[in-house]
Parts: C-alpha cells; structure tokens; sequence
C-alpha cells in the first residue's frame, strides 16, 4: 500500500472519528481531545528519550488529564474542588526527580513540564473555544469550523508546496517547507473561513476571518517547531501510530501553536 493512499484512509477515519466525537456531546468530544492530548505527550516524552533525556512520564500525562478533568465531572461532582491538583503535580516532578540519580536532573524537569506547556495547555485551550460565543453552552460548530480551517491549511499547504514549491522558506529546520506552499496555505484557510461562516455562526465572519489568519500563519509556524524539535533528536516522524501521517505530534503539531493565539484574540 503506498504512503498516499495510507495517509487517504487514515485521514477519512480520523475525520469520521473527529466529528462524530465533537458531534455527539459535549464529553466524549472532551474524551477525545484528552485523547489526542496525552498521545501526543506520550510521543513527546518517549522522543526525547532519543536524546538521553528521563522526563518524567506517568507525572507528565497526569498533570496533562487533571487539566480536563474539572471540564470532565464537574456537573457529576460538584462540591469537589479539583484546581489544587493542577497546580501540585507539576511539583511533585521536582520531588520525584530527587530519588532518580541523574545526571541531568533539571533537564528532565524541564522536560517534563514543557510537555505540558507545549501540548497540554493548548489543548485545554482550544477545548475553551467551544464555549466562546453567544451564550456559555457547548457549541460543537466552533471546534469543527476551527478543524475545517486547520485542515484546509494543511492540504493547501500540502499541495501548493508538492506542485509550485521552489523557494524554501525555512530549510535549516524543514527542507521541505516552502514559500509557494505557505501561500496555498492561506488561499485555502482564508476561503474555507467563508464556507465556515455560514455554518458555525457562533462568531462573525469577520472573526472567523481573523482566526483563519490565525491559524494560518501560526499553524505554519507550529509546524516548523515540531520540525526544530524532530530535527535536534535527529528523527523524522514521531511516531507511527498514525500510518501515512506519523505520530499524533506530526498530525497535530499546528494546533499547538494556533490554539493559545486564537484562544487569546477570542478572549479579548
């Protein structure tokens, strides 16, 4: 089976899973994100072991999960007060790392909670973004739309690079990067916004118009820093769970950039 049509079946059922999950309620679109989130931290954590880094794995995806899990039970356990373990365990990291031995004691530390900076944190915040809006209920259109231009980035970017890409735009850290590519990139974000506004009508036009800039420009720039990543543990995919598209890191790496820029500019 070629790597094309691996990355075509992969996609569809990816897609299917993604919208059946945001679709059908409020929790299990909150499962599924927690999902993704702690793949994605696992893959992480177990990269930069290639480079004979001990972060801190059980603690680092806890720490990850509490986040949601306010989100997760609150309605189910209301008079229990969850916050004080998201700010505890990272802590505990430090305290952990003391029986360890190792030479590097601060650099797994260090690891260990960059993961959740990098990965978790802008999960949870994207999460967030199905809140904002008219009203405080769960709008499952504002994750979709949110994918759809995310998507539409990646596939424009994709094929714009694969058919005119000459100039690169980043070779030191993503040889393949292109400027021709970045272009399709926006073309496709920058359309598919109108198509979404006239769905998910929870923001403006306007708004969807700034978010797919958004995420665009950041998307594109949170792919070049999986690449950095990848690239200074001298790998290429993260991992191969995901066949014709990697690892969970490779397949989300844009959101993790975009997510806290959008969630940004929606708050204020």
């Amino acid at each position: 089976m070629s790597n094309l049509t691996q990355r075509f079946i992969t996609g569809f059922i990816g897609v299917a899973i993604v919208l059946s999950a945001i679709l059908y309620s409020q929790l299990s679109s909150l499962l599924l994100i927690t999902f993704i989130s702690s793949m994605s931290l696992f893959e992480f954590y177990k990269l930069t072991k290639n480079d004979n880094i001990q972060p801190h794995i059980a603690l680092g995806i806890a720490t990850g999960v509490i986040i949601f899990l306010p989100l997760m039970f609150g309605s189910f356990m209301p008079n229990i007060n969850l916050l004080p373990l998201i700010f505890i365990l990272p802590y505990l990291v430090f305290i952990r790392e003391l029986y360890t031995k190792s030479e590097k004691p601060f650099t797994n530390i260090a690891y260990t909670i960059v993961g959740n900076i990098y990965i978790s944190a802008p999960m949870f915040m994207f999460f967030l973004i199905s809140f904002h809006g008219s009203g405080e209920e769960y709008k499952p259109m504002n994750l979709l739309g949110y994918f759809f231009i995310l998507w539409a980035n990646d596939i424009g970017g994709y094929t714009a690079g694969r058919i005119w890409g000459k100039h690169k735009m980043f070779e030191r850290i993503s040889p393949k990067k292109t400027w021709e590519g970045f272009v399709g990139s926006g073309i496709c974000a920058i359309g598919i916004a109108f198509a979404v506004a006239q769905y998910c009508t929870a923001f403006t036009l306007t708004q969807w118009l700034v978010i797919a800039s958004i995420i665009f420009i950041t998307g594109v720039l949170g792919d070049l820093v999986e690449s950095m990543f990848k690239r200074s543990l001298v790998i290429k995919d993260s991992g191969s769970l995901l066949p014709g598209h990697g690892g969970f890191l490779d397949r989300f790496d844009a959101l993790f950039i975009s997510a806290p820029f959008v969630f940004f500019y929606l708050s204020l």
